[in-house]
């Protein structure tokens, strides 16, 4: 009799062992934040998060931060210690929450701002995540979006121009990737960011053109003298010195005789 419960009792522990853990929701919380900004919120259509299993590849949430872009005195002015959340309440975030029995590797990647898709980034980062400890606290998990938005405003996308000689004017709207705007002694200081077109004409280096704050807030504009026709493409660039940060456009426009 002892054997058989023995062996009875084998039995079940062996097939608890056999089944599988049970899932537990663990929440994960994702904000992304402009290099030398404020966070990409909808204002600026959001950042498409994607979570995966980083060993597996097995595609476990995906959507888009929505909220607005933080506190600015908070962010950039106030005194803060490493480790200090940036995030008020309304800040952008995308939250998802993961079924894990076990341990995982697991990386999220972050794609945007969606509404200026030429001046989209993608940054990503991995970290182990244990069943129910979620990452909410604080600002949750945080990633740095390199970057500028550049949109060209002028001239027009493929314009043809008649009449040479011709001063073509090339105006850029430039913000922080966050949409935050860059003005004259403003917080984004335009006196120390770099704006400049690199112009080629039939696919030869033609030369590079300053653009200077043109007096509305993240406008920048110049003239280019035009005394050939051809093909032109000007490849506009914002250049943060202080840190490396820089975003670009480009326009191709055509100038006949």
């Amino acid at each position: 009799m002892d054997k058989i419960r023995t062996t009875a009792a084998v039995g079940m522990l062996l097939a608890a062992m056999a089944l599988p853990a049970a899932a537990i929701p663990t929440a994960i919380t994702v904000r992304v934040v402009s290099n030398g900004a404020k966070f990409v919120g909808t204002s600026m259509g959001g950042v498409l998060v994607t979570v995966k299993d980083a060993d597996t590849g097995e595609l476990l949430a995906t959507g888009m931060t929505r909220g607005d872009t933080g506190d600015t005195k908070r962010i950039m002015v106030a005194e803060h210690k490493r480790g200090d959340a940036l995030s008020s309440e309304g800040a952008s975030k995308f939250t998802a929450t993961l079924d894990l029995a076990e341990p995982r590797r697991i990386e999220v990647t972050a794609y945007g701002p969606l509404a200026q898709r030429q001046a989209a980034n993608t940054v990503s980062a991995t970290q182990w995540i244990v069943p129910g400890k979620s990452i909410t606290g604080g600002d949750g998990w945080l990633l740095e979006l390199p970057g500028m938005i550049v949109d060209v405003q002028a001239p027009s996308t493929h314009v043809k121009l008649k009449g040479t000689p011709q001063a073509v004017r090339i105006e850029a709207n430039v913000t922080m990737m966050c949409g935050c705007p860059i003005e004259a002694g403003g917080l984004w200081d335009a006196n120390k960011i770099e704006v400049k077109a690199l112009l080629q004409r039939n696919g030869e280096v033609a030369g590079e053109l300053p653009l200077k704050y043109a007096g509305a807030t993240s406008q920048f504009a110049g003239t280019w003298n035009v005394d050939k026709p051809g093909t032109y493409e000007a490849t506009v660039y914002a250049y943060d010195p202080a840190n490396g940060n820089t975003g670009l456009d480009h326009v191709t426009f055509m100038v006949a005789e």
